[in-house]
């Protein structure tokens, strides 16, 4: 018994080594961004801030007008995660639970998409995308987070073990597919779709190079291109650039920890089921 007890604590000892390793940079960042300016080059480095100061946020905000990117970052996230969540949802679902032609067929095509590296569609998706007037639009930037190939797979996968007496017993009492889906199927997937809304605003969020790709105006820019323009001119200015960086991460953690009871059932539900 004890020989386990030692294993156990062993075990634990390890995984806390190894969650401060991963957290001691992150913690560092944020401490940084409270640094006075050029206090992070000091040898020997400084660990706390000394006098903690907001100036750097103060810049951000007023002077380099991050704001509009940290707006527009919260709108193209918010809106892809709800549409996602809605048309992956959807799909996923019939093709786990709805008879159709060709249904089979159509999955394996799709699948073969997973395959594909996405640099690989960037371009044609921005030629179709100019030639429908949506370049240089947020539109642009959230459409192609609305329906991905593998957020249909989790939801078909997960959606396969909804008993097929319940949906049809609603189908006996009259109930429509879209009231099918909402009344009875949607409370049952809620995991997985907690799940595939996780993954969409944390990718989503942190994209940078489509965004890159699509957005001209720096308007428009979100939060990662507007922090990437940004350090060509103030990459001296390590505050300033750990200042921004806490600001692209704190929403990501956020999102995460209130989300994570469901996001780890999801994960831990859809595995077993698979």
């Amino acid at each position: 018994m004890s020989g386990r007890r030692t294993q156990a604590l062993a075990l634990n000892l390890a995984l806390a080594g190894g969650a401060a390793l991963t957290l001691t940079p992150l913690l560092w960042m944020v401490l940084a961004s409270f640094m006075p300016a050029g206090q992070t080059n000091l040898l020997p480095p400084r660990l706390l801030p000394d006098p903690p100061v907001l100036d750097h946020y103060r810049a951000l905000f007023a002077r380099l007008h991050l704001a509009r990117a940290f707006a527009n970052s919260t709108i193209i996230a918010v809106t892809a995660t709800v549409l996602s969540v809605l048309i992956n949802g959807m799909a996923g679902f019939a093709f786990a639970k709805l008879r159709f032609a060709g249904r089979d067929r159509i999955f394996r095509i799709l699948l073969i998409g997973l395959v594909i590296p996405v640099q690989v569609g960037m371009l044609p998706l921005f030629l179709l995308f100019k030639s429908l007037g949506l370049a240089n639009s947020l539109a642009g930037v959230v459409i192609p987070s609305c329906a991905s190939i593998f957020g249909v797979f989790m939801v078909r996968q997960f959606a396969l073990g909804i008993p097929d007496d319940l949906l049809d017993a609603a189908r006996i009492d009259g109930a429509s597919e879209p009231r099918i889906f909402f009344s009875i199927a949607l409370p049952q997937l809620k995991p997985i779709l907690v799940t595939l809304a996780v993954f969409t605003f944390l990718s989503t969020w942190n994209d940078f190079l489509w965004p890159l790709v699509i957005l001209s105006d720096d308007a428009k820019y979100t939060l990662p291109v507007a922090l990437a323009s940004l350090s060509g001119e103030h990459v001296q200015d390590t505050e300033l650039m750990m200042a921004g960086a806490t600001l692209t991460v704190i929403p990501v953690l956020a999102v995460f920890a209130i989300l994570q009871r469901h996001y780890v059932r999801g994960l831990l539900v859809g595995g077993v089921k698979g």
